[in-house]
């Protein structure tokens, strides 16, 4: 970072997920940013010098709304049948929370949005998955904040704390059958986690369109 340039603030929402757990790593050992804010449920077990932390949700955020002063906004937001098996409730987090996470930082002065979504994401998808992701992408764009960053990962590879035993499986199916995904194919490839998070924060380094879509070529070009 030049001396000349004012450091940035960013705001975290999903900090204790797989992808968001580094973001975070890579915001606060960034000298890019001077602040950075987690929205969480509960306390991270994390301590730093840049870090901020707010206690909350997706039903307390807008009596967060004087604290939320970013301007960049990262979104990891997401969920599993698993661990939401309401469909509204799994819409929440997918889609509402997202949506009004960006809404309010935008509101506050936020210029640049950076979302997790999804290959494949279709507002139009018969397939719940893919129309909420699509959906939170439609409504995250039309907020027309300055510059929307959309990054759509196919399987997200690497060790996870919570055992999920199937996607254990098809991150090993996919770790043998990424090299056979190539031209229009190559979107699906699996991607690291880590290396999701590494291409996000590089994204936001770079001049951006008004919106701008990342799939798997895409995301591994900034690394």
């Amino acid at each position: 970072m030049s001396t000349e340039t004012q450091a940035k603030k960013a705001i975290l929402f999903g900090a204790s997920g797989f992808v968001g757990s580094y973001l975070l790593e890579g915001l606060l050992n960034d000298p890019d940013y001077s602040q950075v804010t987690v929205v969480v449920r509960k306390s991270l077990n994390v301590t730093h010098p840049k870090l901020k932390t707010l206690i909350g949700d997706y039903q307390s955020l807008p009596n967060l709304k004087n604290e939320i002063i970013a301007d960049e906004v990262f979104i990891a937001l997401g969920t599993t049948k698993k661990n939401t098996p309401d469909v509204q409730k799994y819409y929440q987090v997918d889609h509402d929370y997202p949506v009004l996470a960006a809404a309010i930082a935008k509101e506050k002065g936020a210029k640049s949005v950076f979302v997790v979504s999804s290959v494949g994401a279709d507002a139009s998808s018969g397939v719940f998955y893919i129309r909420t992701k699509g959906e939170t992408e439609r409504d995250i764009i039309a907020l027309e904040l300055e510059h929307t960053h959309i990054f759509r990962p196919s399987m997200i590879m690497g060790n996870r704390q919570e055992s999920r035993s199937l996607e254990k499986i098809f991150i090993a199916i996919f770790s043998v059958i990424n090299p056979i995904f190539v031209g229009p194919m190559q979107k699906y490839r699996g991607i690291e986690g880590k290396d999701i998070a590494k291409a996000m924060i590089a994204a936001a380094k770079k001049p951006a369109d008004n919106v701008k879509i990342y799939e798997w070529k895409e995301l591994v070009a900034l690394l």
